[in-house]
């Protein structure tokens, strides 16, 4: 019974699985992250705040397609597991895929929360630089393990376990600015 439930997940309903996976998962970090706010004793509101984590879900679920789409086709242009073609991999996705994540991630988060685009525009450039070099800290080594040993039905996956941490890391990016104007409050 899940053996066949799983094949499923991870065959005919690949696109659906990464689709919920990417939301599910961004969902989870923003959990995380509120609990270590909450903790740190500088929280946003009192209490989990579950509207932030459906917008983070929300934007889980709009970069679900495009991660489906963008790992299927870099194996199809890149086939092979060699090094040569791992790096060139690792390249694409540090280059293209990084970027377009990023900005659709602040873009969309930035709109969900009620800011005009201009502002979701402005947010991402104060915040990209630092999301980004710390993109090239986690992605390349967790892309090569993946390249290399990981099934392409179940990379999607694998990228949403490991994207976990990084959830964390953007949860508390896209909310860093509004954390620091209660800090400064409280004292």
């Amino acid at each position: 019974m899940m053996r066949h439930i799983w094949s499923r997940l991870f065959g005919r309903y690949l696109w659906l699985t990464n689709t919920v996976s990417c939301g599910g998962l961004l969902a989870l970090g923003d959990i995380i992250q509120q609990r270590i706010e909450h903790l740190r004793g500088v929280s946003l509101k009192p209490g989990h705040d579950w509207h932030r984590t459906g917008r983070l879900f929300l934007v889980g679920l709009s970069q679900g397609p495009p991660h489906h789409v963008f790992y299927i086709w870099l194996d199809k242009v890149l086939p092979k597991k060699n090094a040569k073609v791992i790096i060139k991999k690792i390249a694409a996705d540090q280059f293209l895929a990084a970027p377009f994540f990023a900005v659709t991630f602040f873009l969309t988060a930035g709109l969900l929360e009620g800011k005009s685009f201009r502002g979701a525009v402005q947010e991402f450039k104060e915040k990209f630089p630092a999301v980004y070099a710390f993109d090239w800290c986690i992605w390349p080594p967790t892309q090569a393990i993946n390249f290399y040993y990981v099934p392409i039905q179940y990379r999607v996956l694998y990228i949403n376990c490991v994207t976990v941490i990084w959830d964390v890391f953007l949860s508390f990016m896209k909310h860093k600015d509004q954390l620091e104007k209660v800090q400064k409050q409280d004292k």
